[in-house]
């Protein structure tokens, strides 16, 4: 069995994918994981693992490690109809970065201000069983994580 740790792309308090208002993300259609509803104010969204960055949008991003194993960074809940505004990209779509590393700037207050709730879902990218991500006990307790701390760790039988 490989296991993969991802952290918290960004600080706040950390929430059951299920209780996200998203019904793509709450049901895992996306793939399983954790969120982050984040502090109010403009903050630095990190790698939650190192690898290659797959794809970079204004409001998401996923990254791809050396295992391929996705994981999808959404930054706020229907934020691509913002076009960009409230997001500033530090990275290109194709780099290498490293877990922690800064990939965007979110401005949470300007989401907000637009009607859009801005918590933050991390998934597994195609995770279909909920069972082979198991969160850390920071999740399960709906209490404050800091970025860069052990949010879930993705399991995935060796092939």
């Amino acid at each position: 069995m490989r296991q993969t740790s991802v952290l918290a792309p960004v600080p706040g308090r950390a929430v059951l994918l299920e209780d996200v208002p998203d019904p793509v993300f709450s049901a895992g259609m996306v793939g399983y994981g954790a969120a982050i509803d984040p502090p109010r104010g403009v903050i630095d969204a990190v790698a939650p693992v190192s690898g290659k960055l797959l794809k970079l949008m204004p409001h998401a991003y996923i990254v791809m490690t050396p295992d391929n194993v996705g994981v999808l960074v959404h930054l706020g809940l229907d934020t691509v109809a913002l076009n960009g505004e409230g997001f500033t990209a530090h990275v290109s779509q194709g780099d290498d970065v490293t877990a922690g590393q800064i990939v965007i700037s979110y401005d949470v207050l300007s989401v907000e201000s637009n009607g859009l709730n801005p918590i933050v879902p991390v998934v597994v990218m195609d995770e279909r069983v909920p069972e082979n991500v198991t969160l850390s006990d920071v999740v399960t307790l709906g209490a404050d994580i800091d970025s860069g701390a052990r949010l879930f760790t993705a399991n995935q039988s060796s092939r």
